[in-house]
């Protein structure tokens, strides 16, 4: 077996099932199971198309750290349903996905996948922090292209990327976002740092899209670059000088938001992929049968047993 580290973004594939599979799909109690049986499927499709030796669902456990509020107070702000004072804001989740996420839990428990969240932080930063300590090839899932900015072809870091759905899986590579962007992956924060995005509640620099940004890193390297050419009026447009300027209490900031973190304290948790014992296979199936999840459990199962 080829060592290769696969890396989830769990609740962007739950979120994918949740919308993707009919919420008529239910236990035999009437709860719904569509996220469930949606996330069995996928995982059960992630680990027989690209074989990963090891498998880690990361987990938010803050999905909008206060740290970020702090410096951009915008961040995330439209999905937040309930502020909480001193504590982590309750995101806008449909109550029957909320209900189905420990079942999630329970599910991804049976399968013996390692589940890694870390307070104050995202998913994405568990993600950065376990890519960036790898040493085999990883593959990143996720819709979530902000973490392009992982993506390494020197040490075999991959994304791959869901926003076009499970049957139209994009391998996310340098020669990738070049492409698609104009930029390198290491300059993938910076571009979108100015370019914003409004599903983050990024403002961005005014003014400033994505073929701006990208000619700005192409010419400067970074955004250090960008600034400091800014601030000398040498090699930059007087528009876009003055549009970067204009911005310089938003660039201050920004960066650290954008930037996924790469150095929590996290011990390499057991992710080998194994076969699952009678035992194992048993309390799935009882499981399975308890939550109404058909054959979406059976595939999981079969998919780690031929990759155990």
């Amino acid at each position: 077996m080829t060592d290769r580290l696969m890396l989830l973004d769990t609740a962007s594939l739950y979120f994918r099932a949740f919308y993707g599979v009919p919420d008529s799909v239910r236990s035999p109690d009437g709860t719904p199971v569509n996220a469930v049986r949606g996330l069995l499927d996928i995982i059960a499709k992630l680990v027989t198309t690209y074989e990963p030796s090891d498998l880690i669902a990361c987990w938010d456990d803050d999905w909008r750290p206060q740290w970020r509020v702090d410096l951009i107070p915008t961040y995330k702000t439209h999905r937040v349903a309930e502020v909480v004072p001193g504590g982590s804001d309750v995101e806008v989740v449909p109550e029957p996905l909320q209900a189905q996420i420990p079942v999630i839990r329970e599910a991804l428990a049976l399968l013996d996948i390692a589940v890694v969240g870390r307070a104050d932080h995202e998913a994405d930063d568990v993600i950065g922090t376990l890519a960036t300590r790898a040493t085999v090839p990883v593959d990143i899932v996720t819709g979530d292209r902000d973490l392009f900015q992982l993506v390494d072809d020197a040490r075999d870091v991959r994304v791959i990327y869901t926003a076009r759905g499970m049957s139209n899986l994009d391998v996310v590579t340098d020669a990738t976002v070049v492409a698609k962007y104009g930029v390198l992956p290491a300059q993938y924060a910076d571009f979108a740092t100015m370019r914003g995005d409004t599903s983050d509640g990024l403002p961005g620099v005014l003014g400033v899209g994505e073929k701006t940004a990208a000619s700005l890193l192409a010419t400067h390297g970074d955004l250090a670059g960008i600034l400091a050419a800014a601030e000398s009026g040498e090699g930059i447009a007087a528009s876009a000088r003055a549009k970067i300027l204009a911005a310089r209490d938003y660039l201050a900031v920004a960066p650290t938001v954008v930037a996924v973190v790469t150095d929590l304290d996290i011990a390499p948790p057991a992710s080998r992929l194994r076969a699952p014992d009678a035992a194992a296979r048993t309390a799935a199936e009882e499981f399975a049968e308890r939550w109404g999840l058909g054959t979406s459990m059976k595939r999981a199962l079969d998919a780690l047993t031929a990759r155990g």
